[in-house]
């Protein structure tokens, strides 16, 4: 199966779960699609089963589109600069330290209670994992999606309060979900590397550092946009902010999602109160 074979089939599968959700299930769209992909994958398990082999279809299918790559470099800095684009950057200063406790010490806690639920699990099975690598999955799964946040939250009609800071929070937490992540796994492969100025110096240049190219990145399109009227023009700065900066950002080493959500926030409130027409707005 060629990549175009299999981004096909993905798409069409996601039309029709969304087809089959919209008019019977009636659950927010991020939930009803991973619903339906756990009830693909049983599918495809009971089909190995009958004899059939869907196991290597599978295979063959994620090896064609790259999965990872076509996710992190190309869907994740998309989907991050549009949810960062509803943020009110006036409702996340009201409530900082709230946001600020959930995105550090939640997601410790987080990873913390995933990892000893996964390593009890596993002994319970007969199959014990070291303690140390389920930390490292707690801390993998541990920071929330901004889009799926922010979609429920939207859905449901959460009060204003509650979605400033779950989607502040989530938008947030990837930072120090990275600095969790490379610190277990310093522990778990080379205990010397999961030094406090290893750490620090990655908080540093992958955290710090994207947030400062993010700002700089922002301000230059901010700059640009206010320049202009015209709505192509703008959608296109914007398109290049998210796909140039994202690619500037991982080359140096910097973290693109931060650097998206940072410059997205920007645009999403200076640009659009001193730089957008309401017709551009709509557009964007």
């Amino acid at each position: 199966m060629d990549s175009l074979s299999a981004a096909a089939a993905l798409i069409s599968l996601a039309a029709l779960f969304s087809w089959l959700n919209h008019k019977y299930i009636r659950q927010p769209q991020s939930i009803a699609l991973l619903l339906f992909s756990l009830a693909l994958s049983l599918a495809l398990v009971a089909l190995g089963k009958l004899g059939f082999d869907a196991k290597q279809l599978g295979q063959q299918a994620i090896g064609a589109i790259e999965l990872d790559r076509a996710l992190l470099d190309s869907m994740l800095s998309f989907l991050l600069f549009a949810g960062a684009l509803h943020v009110d950057l006036s409702e996340m200063a009201r409530r900082k330290w709230a946001i600020g406790f959930l995105a550090s010490l939640g997601v410790l806690v987080s990873a913390l209670l995933a990892g000893s639920a996964l390593w009890a699990i596993f002994s319970a099975l007969g199959h014990p994992v070291p303690f140390i690598w389920c930390l490292l999955f707690g801390a993998l799964i541990s920071p929330t999606d901004p889009i799926a946040v922010l979609a429920i939250l939207k859905r449901a009609k959460a009060e204003k309060t509650l979605e400033s800071k779950m989607a502040g929070e989530a938008l947030l937490n990837d930072g120090f979900g990275v600095v969790l992540f490379v610190l277990f796994l310093g522990i778990a492969v080379d205990g010397e590397k999961a030094t406090f100025l290893h750490v620090g110096e990655l908080f540093a240049r992958e955290v710090l550092g994207g947030a400062l190219l993010g700002l700089v990145l922002g301000w230059v399109c901010y700059r640009m946009l206010a320049a202009v009227d015209d709505y192509q023009v703008e959608i296109l700065l914007t398109l290049a902010l998210v796909m140039g900066g994202y690619a500037l950002a991982l080359s140096q080493h910097l973290s693109g999602p931060i650097a998206i959500v940072v410059a997205g926030v920007l645009i999403g409130n200076h640009g659009r109160k001193y730089a957008m027409t309401p017709a551009s707005r709509a557009r964007l």
